[in-house]
């Protein structure tokens, strides 16, 4: 969300949102072009998310409910192909819009209320983590 500029990361955008900035310098097609170039950066961005994260084209449901329905990795080809596309849009366009439904939904933060948290709600969240992982890993060495 940081990277595409999205909420609650869009503050330097929002500063002079009516008055200044691309809302009145461009027009047309130019002012279409440039929500386009936006949205092709939050699709390309949930794209990535999906095929370095989420699994690509691999099924994320649990092999407990339908066995039959696994089989399908071991199928080679176009039919194969084509349900692992399918499966990695099908990823995309979820991330896409909860990024979307996100912007719906959370008021705009001011400056201060990002910082507040950022530096006393994520932060120690984020050392806990890390610290919560690093004992894991030295535990089972």
């Amino acid at each position: 969300l940081a990277e595409c500029e999205r909420l609650p990361f869009d503050l330097p955008e929002a500063e002079e949102e009516l008055v200044a900035g691309y809302q009145t310098e461009y027009s047309g097609i130019k002012f279409g072009l440039f929500y386009v170039a936006s949205y092709l950066n939050l699709l390309l961005s949930s794209l990535f998310v999906t095929v370095l994260y989420l699994g690509g084209w691999n099924i994320s449901i649990p092999y407990v409910f339908v066995p039959e329905l696994f089989e399908i990795n071991k199928i080679n080809g176009i039919i194969g192909t084509t349900i692992g596309i399918f499966i990695t849009l099908a990823k995309t366009y979820l991330f896409l819009f909860i990024s979307i439904a996100t912007r719906w939904t959370l008021p705009r933060l001011r400056m201060d209320q990002l910082l507040n948290l950022g530096w006393k709600f994520l932060l120690p969240i984020s050392l806990g983590n890390l610290l919560l992982t690093t004992s894991f890993q030295l535990l089972s060495l």
